[in-house]
């Protein structure tokens, strides 16, 4: 009885030693407690030199856990890091709506512009629909362009596309070599999609694939090079099913920004894609769509009107409205009351624009603020047949050649 008395005491001892090293340790250790959370945690105490990761998310409100995951008391890297979501990047899709939701952030209402998450998940960027579907229309899988798979099975209930629903693609399930080998080599460069592995795709998918310029830095004001990161990174083999690398070095913005082929007007090479295309081409607008062209709704003549009719415009009179909003997020701009902006022709406020009081039009850059100033097409000498209204209309005359 006495040796187990002993033992017991023996274990207790330890146990309370344990615990005044962990204090001890947990002392040494820096300790931050965020508003959002009043629990305090023990992240800085190795990532001090790590920065604000944008000032939508100030570290005194967020803290690292929030996002991040892991164990805020532990002092031990390997134990801190045990329970981190979504490796280096918690805004996977696949950790996402732990990550970045909740109804005061990136998962509220539609009407507060809070549905970020629901709109990229069913987003083409996120779904991959539009490719799954035309090469399954041209091995004979389906009867037409319809979408019917994406990357992962989503839902839309509330559809105005007509799709309520897209099955989870699965290449085992086709028959054609072809299709199978795109299922092996062509699904990896989707938001929703399992990226490649190396340190170079750890930030490719979910939020970061757009908002993440460096490490740790998150922004509304991305270049185009972060856009090349995806969309100008090579062209995929249709003989083979494999994705081939650029391997050219441009040394001017117009090669750089697009491959060597087709033809660009000096806007489509000069401004940043952010410039010109809206959240909703972006993000999504909540339906799913069967291909990529249904969801482009910024044209030439939304900035740039026809020769019988001017772009659509919209007065700011609501302190709530949008733009304001946007304005504040990517402060280039300093919107006012009274200001008169381009909108698309599905409402969507281009906010970095101005109407001017001699009737010509304004943009600002979004990465790079520099302002550009450019006249409707109303009222010029131009010869277009008004009902040749596609960009491709447009660069017949005013592309430049490459």
């Amino acid at each position: 009885m006495k040796v187990s008395l002993l033992f017991a005491s023996f274990l207790l001892c330890l146990a309370l030693l344990y615990v005044g090293w962990g204090e001890a340790r947990r002392g040494e250790g820096v300790g931050l407690t965020p508003t959002l959370t009043g629990e305090v945690e023990y992240c800085l105490t190795c990532h001090a030199d790590v920065p604000e990761i944008s000032a939508s998310h100030p570290r005194e409100t967020f803290g690292c856990v929030t996002c991040h995951g892991g164990e805020r008391l532990a002092l031990d890297a390997d134990l801190a890091h045990s329970t981190m979501r979504g490796g280096a990047n918690p805004s996977d899709l696949g950790v996402v709506e732990t990550s970045c939701g909740g109804s005061d952030c990136h998962s509220g209402n539609e009407a507060d512009h809070r549905d970020h998450i629901s709109r990229v998940m069913t987003s083409i960027q996120a779904t991959y629909a539009g490719a799954i579907s035309n090469i399954r229309y041209t091995f004979g899988a389906q009867a037409d362009l319809t979408a019917h798979f994406g990357i992962s099975a989503v839902t839309d209930p509330v559809t105005e596309t007509g799709l309520p629903a897209l099955e989870a693609f699965d290449p085992a399930r086709e028959s054609h070599p072809s299709m199978q080998q795109f299922g092996a080599n062509c699904l990896t460069c989707h938001l929703n999609a399992a990226p490649p592995e190396g340190d170079a795709f750890a930030r490719a998918t979910g939020c970061a694939a757009c908002h993440a310029t460096a490490e740790h830095t998150l922004t509304l004001a991305m270049p185009y090079t972060q856009c090349n990161t995806c969309h100008n990174r090579g062209n995929y083999d249709l003989r083979t099913m494999t994705f081939v690398e650029r391997t050219d070095h441009p040394t001017q913005r117009i090669d750089a920004y697009y491959q060597p082929i087709a033809q660009f007007t000096q806007c489509e090479y000069t401004l940043d894609c952010v410039d010109c295309h809206t959240r909703a081409e972006a993000m999504g607008d909540g339906d799913l769509h069967s291909d990529q062209a249904s969801i482009e709704t910024v044209r030439c003549k939304t900035c740039h009107g026809t020769l019988t009719e001017l772009p659509r415009t919209q007065t700011l009179t609501d302190p709530d409205d949008l733009a304001f909003t946007l304005a504040f997020l990517n402060p280039v701009v300093e919107l006012a009351l009274g200001d008169t902006i381009l909108v698309t022709e599905q409402g969507e406020p281009l906010w970095n624009t101005r109407v001017l009081p001699d009737g010509t039009y304004e943009m600002v850059g979004k990465v790079t603020r520099q302002y550009f100033t450019f006249r409707p097409v109303m009222g010029t000498a131009c010869e277009q047949n008004p009902d040749e209204q596609e960009s491709h209309d447009c660069h017949a005359c005013h592309a430049v050649e490459k």
